[in-house]
Order: structure tokens, then sequence, then C-alpha cells
């Protein structure tokens, strides 16, 4: 394609509401332009990079034995009734009425249509096990949609369901479509990681996510680079000491702490650690006054306090009106005995040690010589904190590293939550009624674009992956108004053209500088520029554009050279089990 008939406005300045990089330089490069909050149009440049991330993932699902079908975005809300996700999802379901007065959405997934197509259809085991998937648009209402495609509204994603007629078949296929989501990834050139992870609204016995390592992620991972585990933060398990603690101490007793609020503040003025302490964190859950207690230097984990409780909501936060209610005190003086409350849960953690200072459901006072044991009936310990550095690894009893990570692809096991609420069955092979296993598995394709940004970027711009970007080479013409510059220019653009290359000739009436700039800025792999003084010397000069590294190339045997060259900078992207890459000398 020739860059002068082409729709790509490039910016010098990334606009005022672009906070991460990948937002920044896809507008700077001219790939998207925001149409409304969180929505935005894919330009020529973004589309083709969207198309090469849909080409991967749809070769490696049907590879792995996905078929693929297509499902109405709009869906009816009598299904998700049915599945009782109507009220449950939250807000970001866009609801609405047709004519008629009947409930719809907007699909940000597809659980419920699927199941619903599949219960019509499948009658026998024999028709067992299969694996549907599409790559379609989505709509989720974020209240806060932010960072350009890693978080919007509107999303391309794909999103695949497996039906297995019992739990060995099921785990087979999250097998395959774990390595099949691994080939994917690799086949970009990206550098993540399966992590575990919760199964959140989607529900469901297990999961993993894939990350993609970057420093602007919005996820933490844990990873032990000993044995391999890797858990994001929201499912990282603590090994904490879960033995109860064989020693007492003294009477609880009330101590003053006027204005002594926090933790430190309550440590400082005691003259203990912040250890010694117990947190009393109160939480409303479905209308259930739930106490939670955690030691005063660890944080609790919010995910981990839902699962451990069986909630179907979100836990909140107490009010200051309920705190006072329930405690008796203002916020920062609420504690664990005679606290009126339906439950009180402990992290294991606390069953460990005696001896803690905790508040005294009074104002401006706390107590001393806490014994959980002793002086509290705790319903439950359970791991409910967020894991440190300081841990060990869950697994080996390695170090830790907290690392960074863009979620990307997730996949579930889903076990009959939705085969079961939707009546998805079938005929064993005794002709007895049973529920279809259910799996899904999603790729964020539109995110996968952003985060290969994230991660593949300088100063000057973006640095794609061969295999995504939307052109693997740029012919920079430095003068197309000379007939045997642009000439040479336009038999290399067709050279390359017919090795299968996709290329872009830039030949713009315009600066050298300009032309240079845009070229970095829009980070096609491979940069080739054919000048005026270079072709007197006989060379063309050639870029890596991640590398940086420049070299020039005889014209004379140009189409070997250039080959050669082309293999070097594919390898310096080590793309495992790819199948994509120059063939022979190219």
């Amino acid at each position: 394609m020739r860059l002068s008939r082409m729709y790509v406005p490039t910016l010098k300045d990334a606009p005022a509401d672009a906070e991460v990089i990948s937002h920044k330089l896809l507008v700077r490069a001219g790939m998207i332009r925001k149409l409304t909050s969180g929505i935005y149009t894919f330009l020529p440049l973004g589309l083709k990079s969207l198309n090469k991330v849909k080409a991967i993932v749809r070769e490696e699902m049907e590879r792995a034995g996905a078929q693929e079908i297509f499902m109405p975005t709009v869906q009816p809300g009598d299904l998700w009734k049915e599945s009782g996700r109507w009220e449950f999802y939250g807000k970001e379901l866009l609801r609405f009425q047709d004519r008629h007065g009947r409930d719809y959405c907007l699909g940000p997934t597809h659980e419920e249509v699927v199941t619903d197509l599949l219960r019509g259809e499948v009658r026998s085991y024999r028709q067992l096990p299969l694996n549907v998937f599409q790559i379609q648009t989505k709509f989720r209402d974020e209240i806060r949609p932010r960072f350009g495609l890693m978080r919007g509204r509107e999303f391309m994603m794909k999103d695949g369901y497996s039906f297995d007629a019992n739990d060995a078949g099921a785990d087979e296929s999250y097998k395959a479509m774990f390595e099949a989501y691994k080939r994917i990834f690799a086949r970009m050139g990206l550098r993540f990681s399966p992590v575990e992870a919760d199964s959140g609204a989607i529900g469901g016995s297990f999961s993993h996510e894939f990350m993609v390592f970057a420093d602007t992620g919005e996820d933490t991972i844990a990873v032990c680079h000993g044995c391999g585990y890797a858990a994001n933060l929201e499912k990282a398990e603590v090994c904490a000491a879960c033995e109860p603690c064989g020693e007492t101490c003294d009477a609880i007793e009330d101590v003053e702490t006027p204005n002594q609020h926090t933790v430190e503040e309550v440590a400082a003025y005691l003259g203990v650690t912040p250890d010694r302490i117990i947190k009393t964190l109160l939480y409303d859950v479905g209308g259930e006054a739930v106490a939670v207690l955690v030691r005063g230097d660890r944080e609790l984990n919010e995910v981990k306090l839902k699962n451990a409780l069986g909630a179907q909501e979100d836990p909140a936060m107490a009010s200051p009106e309920q705190v006072r209610e329930w405690s008796g005190a203002p916020v920062g003086f609420a504690g664990p005995v005679g606290i009126t409350v339906s439950r009180i849960l402990a992290d294991n953690e606390l069953q460990g040690g005696t001896d803690y200072v905790a508040g005294a459901n009074k104002g401006d006072t706390h107590i001393k010589h806490l014994d959980l044991s002793r002086d509290v009936k705790v319903d439950a310990f359970a791991d409910l904190r967020v894991i440190t550095e300081s841990d060990p690894c869950p697994r080996c009893g390695g170090a830790l590293e907290l690392t960074k990570g863009i979620e990307v692809g997730h996949v579930f096991k889903l076990g009959t939550k939705y085969s079961e609420s939707l009546g998805a069955t079938f005929l064993d092979e005794n002709g007895k009624e049973k529920t279809m296993i259910m799996g899904c598995y999603g790729i964020g394709v539109s995110r996968v674009v952003a985060a290969c940004i994230e991660q593949n970027h300088d100063k000057d711009g973006i640095a794609f992956p061969p295999p995504i970007a939307p052109y693997e080479a740029t012919v920079v013409c430095l003068d197309p108004r000379k007939e045997d510059i642009l000439g040479k220019a336009e038999e290399i653009y067709e050279m390359l053209r017919s090795w299968g290359m996709d290329v872009l000739l830039d030949d713009r009436d315009e600066r050298p500088g300009v032309k240079f700039k845009d070229a970095d800025l829009m980070g096609m792999p491979m940069q080739i520029v054919v000048g005026g003084k270079g072709l007197k010397k006989g060379i063309v000069e050639v870029k890596d554009r991640r590398a940086g590294e420049k070299s020039e190339l005889p014209v004379a045997d140009l189409e070997r050279e250039l080959g050669l060259w082309r293999k070097k900078v594919w390898a310096g992207w080590n793309l495992a089990d790819s199948a994509d890459g120059p063939e022979g000398n190219r």
C-alpha cells in the first residue's frame, strides 16, 4: 500500500485524555480515533493489526478443534434471568427494552446464548464433545473506561465454549485450549505467562489468565522463578502458619488512644509494631454484617473474602453509620470483642499468635492483651489477605516476585453453572439424562494490540512484532519527485510483495525527517530507506525497528541480502512455535 493514498493521520502530540503509552501511540500513529468514552474507531492501520491478531487466533482455535460460529450481539433478558445473571452481573450490563417492552441487553459475553443454542440441538453423548468460538464485538458499560483499548466499553473479543459429557472430557478440552493459548501468544511475539486466577462473575471451578508482562499493567502477578508458579494477586495463595498458638497472655484491658485512628498511629502511640495489631474491617455482604480480622501490617483481599463467604455479591465496606451501629464506636475503633455482627472471619495468620491490640468498640480506646482463641468467637479462619514478596511460594516454598501484567486471555472450567440453570442436558450411553460440562475461553483481541504496544515501544514510537504489525516493512522513498529514486523504491516494494509480505511504501512528498519520524512512530519491524546518496554508492539502508540496528545492503545483490536480513529480524523476536516467518532465503 502507498502511504500517499492511505488515511493515516499521524500526530505530533498525544491527546490530553491519554494516560498510558499504548493509548498515546495508537492515536499518534493514526491507528484509532475516539468516538465517545470507551468507544473507538479503528482506522486502516489499526484495523490491519487487529485483523492479523484475529487471523492467528482463528488459525489456532481451528487447529485445536474448535469450530467458528457467530452469535447475535443483542441478547434477550429472559435468558439472563434464567441463568440468574440479570441482576448479579451488575451495572456493566447495558440493559434496554424493545418497542414491545421486552428486556434485552448488549452482550458482554455469550454463555447464555451458546448454552441456549446447544440445549435445543445436542441430545446424545455421541454429539459430544463440542467446542465452538466466535470473534465479535462486546459491550460492557464500565463506570470509568480508561487507558484506550485496554479498558474500553466496546471491544473485540474471541470467546469460545466447550461442552463435554464428563469431567475427564472437560479437563481435556480445557487443556487443549490452554495449550492453544500458549501457541497464540507465542506466535504473536509477546512475553507472557499463564497465571492462576479467580473466576469472578463468569463463575466456574478454576481458571487461568494469560498475562502479558508490562510495567504499566493494571494487574499484579506473583511469580516463582523456581517452580514456575504464577497467580494474580486476587488468587495467589498465602502459606501462613495455621496451627493455633499454644500460648496465652494477660487478661484484656482498655487503654486510651485519643485521636489515634490508623494502625500506624496506634502502633506508635502504644509502642508496638503493626504486626501486633488486629485490624477489624466491617463489611455489608448482601445485607449481612460481617467483621473481618487481619494483621495490622497486611491488606485484605476482598476477592478471597467473597469466596470464603460464598457470597453472590461483592462485599461493600460498611458506612460510618453502620460501623457505629454494629460496634458502638466511630470509624477506627471497632474491635472483635463484643461486636454485633452475623459472622467474624479471621485470616489464617492470626492463629499463630496472641497478645494482640485491637479496637475496643469505644471512641478513643483500644484493648491490649487480646487472645483470639480465648476472647473472640471466630466463625472461620481462612486465607484472606494479599500475598507479599516476603511470603514463600505456596508450591515449592521458594522466593516470590511481584510483577505487573496485562490480562489478554482467560480460560475457565465452568462445570455445570450454566448448563444446569439453562437445562442443557443429553442422554448418556445408558439412556440416562446428564448435564453437559462446560468450559469458557476468552481473548481480548483489541486489547492484545494495546498490550503489545505497552510491551514493545521506545521514546520514538511503536516497535511491532512482525506477525501482528500492520505491515512487515516500510519502504521509505526519500525523494519521490526523482524518477530513479522512486523507481528503485517501487522495484523493492514489488519484490517484497512478491515474497508474500505486507509492505508500506512511503511515497509522500514530505521531508525525510518527517518520514523517518513517522516510520519509527508507526513501528513496522523493518525499514528500507531508498535515497539519492545511497543509490550513488550502490546501497540502500535498512533498519531493524526494535533493535535500532542499521545496515547498508548492496543494490547489486539486494534480493539475496534483503532475504537474509529479513530472516535476521524475525530471528530477533524468537517467535516460538510460529507458523509465520520468512521461508528459504527470505
